[in-house]
C-alpha cells in the first residue's frame, strides 16, 4: 500500500473511530456490546455462543489502536478500511428518537464509534 494511501486510511479511521482503546475495551466486557451484532462461529468448545463480527472487530480495533504507525500491516490497513466503511454506512441509518441505549448505538460501538460523543 502507498503511503499516501495508508496516511489517508489512517486519518479516515482516526475520525470514524472516536472511542479511545480503554473506552472500548471497557465497552466489550459489556452485556450490551455482546449483545448485538451478527451472530459468528461458535467457539473453539462446541457450545455455541459465537462472537459476532462487530465484537471481533472491537477486539481488532483494540490491537490495532495498540500499534505504533510503522507496525501496522496491510491486514490491520485492510481492517482499518472495513471500519471506516461500517460506521459509515451504519451511522446513516440512525433511528430516530433516543439513541442513548439502542442497538443501533451498540453495534457501532462494536466499531469503536460512539454516536453520543
Amino acid at each position: 500500500m502507498a503511503d499516501t494511501d495508508t496516511q489517508q486510511v489512517r486519518r479516515e479511521f482516526q475520525d470514524a473511530v472516536n472511542m479511545t482503546r480503554r473506552e472500548l475495551e471497557k465497552w466489550l466486557q459489556t452485556d450490551e456490546s455482546r449483545s448485538v451484532g451478527q451472530a459468528g462461529e461458535s467457539t473453539k468448545s462446541g457450545t455455541g455462543g459465537g462472537e459476532s463480527t462487530g465484537h471481533r472487530s472491537g477486539r481488532r480495533i483494540v490491537d490495532i489502536l495498540e500499534k505504533k504507525v510503522d507496525d501496522l500491516t496491510d491486514a490491520d490497513y485492510e481492517h482499518m478500511n472495513k471500519v471506516v466503511g461500517y460506521v459509515h454506512r451504519h451511522g446513516k441509518q440512525r433511528p430516530s428518537g433516543d439513541i442513548t441505549a439502542s442497538r443501533w448505538r451498540y453495534s457501532l460501538m462494536n466499531w469503536g464509534h460512539d454516536p453520543c460523543k
